[in-house]
């Protein structure tokens, strides 16, 4: 299906040489494909810059919320999509946004995304309704301020898309591990701003309190051993988010 109206799909990378034609051969149906990249070792960009409809721009990385709201500030069209690397947009999905594109009746479509991790279809562990922002008019949203976990705040009617998208989030345990870390410190960083300070509670109660959450009352233990790991991480993610916070304190003292 052709797409007569013009769409820009944005993207932040970050060494992602492994997913980027993929990705760009996805796109078929947008007008340009505006790139973020917070100045990758790998391919990436050499990669990227082979294909016509390329736009590639260099920022050091800050936050999600910052990184992803300049690159809607560089798209030259109003209807934009913001695919993640490690997300499969399918020609199901491609033709689904293309029909929304003629006749636009929201602002903003969600789509229902399906978790991979480790090869393994993900369907409890609190990620039965997992549906976020994919298409959308940059006129009237933008990424709240949060530096993780970032949310596209809308202004306006918003709809679901009945297509899903295929989530590859994590394929190994140490790229799982290594996404964890670095979220846990930027999430302390912001309850730093706030002036929150970790006590015993943080330390010992919300780590425990996460796993048999996740585990038990989410139905992770529904995905086998898969869904412990995924607990047992988001407990210890939880744990080392309060251990970076302690350590910002320290560095004042």
């Amino acid at each position: 299906m052709e797409n007569p109206v013009k769409i820009s799909a944005l993207a932040i990378t970050l060494n992602e040489a492994h997913n980027i034609d993929s990705y760009i051969k996805s796109l078929w149906f947008v007008d340009e494909i505006v790139i973020v990249d917070s100045f990758s070792t790998d391919k990436t960009l050499a990669l990227a810059s082979k294909h016509d409809k390329v736009k590639i721009f260099q920022r050091k990385f800050d936050n999600f919320s910052a990184q992803k709201n300049f690159a809607i500030s560089k798209a030259k069209n109003d209807w934009v999509t913001f695919f993640d690397l490690d997300e499969e947009i399918t020609a199901d999905l491609a033709n689904e946004i293309i029909k929304k594109a003629k006749n636009p009746k929201a602002i903003a479509y969600f789509v229902k995304r399906d978790f991979y991790f480790m090869g393994k279809r993900i369907k409890y562990s609190g990620l039965q309704n997992d549906y976020i922002v994919r298409f959308f008019n940059k006129n009237h949203c933008k990424y709240n301020e949060n530096l993780v976990h970032e949310t596209l705040e809308t202004e306006g009617k918003t709809e679901n898309l009945k297509t899903t998208l295929p989530h590859y989030t994590y394929k190994s345990f140490d790229n799982y591990t290594s996404k964890m870390h670095q979220y846990s410190a930027l999430q302390a960083e912001m309850l730093y701003k706030k002036g929150k300070k970790p006590n015993y509670y943080h330390f010992l109660f919300r780590p425990f309190y996460r796993f048999w959450n996740q585990f038990i009352f989410r139905l992770g233990i529904l995905d086998g051993k898969e869904g412990f790991i995924l607990a047992y991480v988001s407990a210890f993610s939880v744990f080392k988010r309060y251990v970076n916070l302690w350590l910002l304190y320290r560095k004042i003292d």
